[in-house]
């Protein structure tokens, strides 16, 4: 497998485990780069037999996924391929998270550091999720930016946490712990950072040494549930606040007080809180 076709993925497997790093500096946002670049990988290997889990990590031990983009309208020419070419019934943002949720492979995510907004979403679409104690963050920061999550998180949240944990989740836009996150059912566990990678390198290895045929007969049996109509009302919620100029405003006024760098991002929700004030 090669990374010569990625500019944001660092791509290998060994022994039926693809490992996919997330690589797009400063702070690892979802830009539309690498929407494209995960919709062109993820598409080629749900058609590879010889892979069987799917690895996501993150080459910035501080952010997994930082958020999508906000400066991502700028690449309107990406957005408007990747939206030609997404399946009926979603947008951009939830075209990847559905990608996630329905391949074929057993997907698992792990987090040693802050994944915020689509970045959450992102964690929440894969089967699996394992993240560092002392490290991870987990959070969908949207409605300090005067809109609601647009990529799956709504669908994602309820079915995981409930419906209140999920109101919860989206309302206070708080940065949450990997512990918290575990016992609301948000990811699988929370683990101590030091034992993090041996830990998923053991599930991942485990599970791509089953017999054949077993994880398809699982994943037959416990099918990605389906949230076409409610990943509608996601996206009207989303649209009818992405164009109100309230949004517009604190996206802007975020970016001019360091959003999207290193040091803006460690305490984000602290950023936007004073931006709104």
């Amino acid at each position: 497998m090669t990374n010569d076709a990625y500019s944001t993925l660092r791509v290998s497997d060994e022994h039926g485990v693809a490992r996919i790093i997330l690589d797009n500096p400063p702070v690892n946002v979802l830009g539309a780069t690498m929407m494209r670049e995960l919709r062109t990988l993820l598409t080629r290997l749900a058609d590879d037999s010889t892979v069987r889990v799917i690895v996501f990590s993150s080459a910035d031990p501080e952010f997994f996924l930082a958020h999508v983009d906000m400066r991502i309208a700028e690449n309107m020419d990406i957005l408007q391929e990747l939206a030609a070419s997404a399946p009926a019934d979603v947008n951009v943002f939830q075209a990847v998270g559905e990608l996630i949720r329905h391949q074929p492979q057993v997907t698992i995510v792990k987090l040693a550091g802050k994944a915020r907004g689509g970045g959450a979403e992102f964690v929440a679409a894969a089967d699996m999720a394992f993240a560092a104690t002392e490290t991870a963050g987990i959070g969908q920061i949207e409605a300090l930016m005067g809109i609601v999550p647009g990529g799956g998180g709504t669908q994602y949240l309820r079915n995981r946490v409930g419906r209140n944990r999920a109101l919860e989740v989206v309302l206070t836009a708080d940065l949450f712990d990997a512990e918290t996150a575990a016992s609301y059912g948000w990811i699988n566990r929370a683990l101590p950072a030091d034992e993090l990678d041996a830990y998923v390198d053991r599930v991942a290895r485990n599970i791509a040494a089953l017999p054949d045929g077993v994880i398809e007969a699982a994943k037959r049996s416990l099918p990605a549930d389906d949230f076409k109509e409610g990943l509608l009302r996601e996206n009207d919620a989303w649209a009818s606040q992405f164009d109100v100029p309230t949004a517009q405003k604190l996206i802007s006024e975020g970016l001019r007080n360091g959003a999207q760098t290193p040091a803006g991002e460690r305490d984000l929700e602290g950023l936007m809180r004073d931006v709104a004030r």
